[in-house]
């Protein structure tokens, strides 16, 4: 259950992109791995967020965790539903558990990160390692 369409991080953060807006949610490793999420503390928006660093907070009933950015931009939209019914991401991982939209700043980010196929082999390396 890895979507084509989208560009996944290491840190199991995903990227859907339309024109130079980037729609960002976790994996449906992460949330699994996560198991029950209870709450999110969503990014602001106007923001920015940076590469490779903590741009939300999920916990869950085993664990909190970060929530990385998987590229570079400014928060333009978050998704308010969760904020209520933050178990959406557990539900709908790459569908209506997105968590924000950013506005691109620096769009060969893109570059850095996995397609589908190569998001699989990544989840098979990290469960034999």
């Amino acid at each position: 259950m890895i979507p084509e369409d989208l560009r996944y991080h290491k840190k199991h953060t995903w990227v859907k992109v339309s024109g130079n807006k980037a729609k960002i949610g976790i994996t449906n490793y992460a949330q699994d791995a996560l198991g029950d999420i209870v709450y999110i503390e969503m990014p602001e928006v106007e923001s920015e967020v940076e590469a490779n660093t903590e741009m939300s907070e999920i916990e869950s009933t085993k664990a909190t965790d970060s929530v990385i950015a998987p590229v570079s931009g400014i928060v333009i939209k978050v998704n308010e539903e969760l904020e209520d019914a933050p178990e959406i991401i557990n539900e709908e991982p790459y569908g209506k558990g997105w968590i924000a939209e950013v506005k691109l700043s620096n769009e060969s980010e893109l570059d850095d990160l996995m397609d589908a196929t190569d998001y699989a082999k990544y989840l098979e390396e990290e469960a034999i390692g």
